[in-house]
């Protein structure tokens, strides 16, 4: 299993941060590739049981979330489109004197046999493309209250 982990500080407060990650419909906002909805949640839209294709075109993975605890954590797997046996990905947040520490974890196990060598690179490009918008986001909200 290769894993992933980054920690960032964000120049936002908490709420603000969690909303933007929380909003995986709004990724297209900040990211070079379109997320969209395909299965809602049990109680909410994006929601817990929520499934999103995150990509371009047809080309993308399917993700779907497993845990939301507002304001604190987001944890999704992916369910297709992606050639891994398991893949977790986990955002938790924190408070900082700066504004918000964000912990984007990520555990893949590819389902070819394919060395971690090579596979966190691929996580880390992965997760600083949505760190870095989630960032000038997160910011660019904070600066409109």
């Amino acid at each position: 299993m290769a894993r992933y982990v980054s920690e960032t500080v964000f120049p936002a407060p908490r709420e603000i941060v969690y909303d933007v990650f929380a909003d995986r419909e709004g990724y297209s906002r900040f990211m070079p590739v379109g997320s969209k909805l395909v299965r809602a949640g049990k109680d909410q839209r994006q929601g817990v049981g929520a499934v999103h294709k995150i990509g371009l075109g047809p080309i993308g993975a399917s993700e779907e979330i497993v845990e939301l605890v507002p304001g604190e954590k987001i944890v999704y797997k992916v369910v297709g489109g992606l050639p891994v046996r398991s893949h977790i990905g986990a955002i938790v947040l924190a408070d900082h004197p700066e504004g918000t520490l964000v912990t984007y974890s990520m555990d893949s196990t590819p389902s070819l046999p394919v060395p971690d060598a090579v596979i966190v690179p691929v996580l880390r490009g992965l997760t600083t493309t949505l760190v870095k918008g989630a960032a000038k986001e997160s910011k660019r909200r904070a600066g409109n209250r």
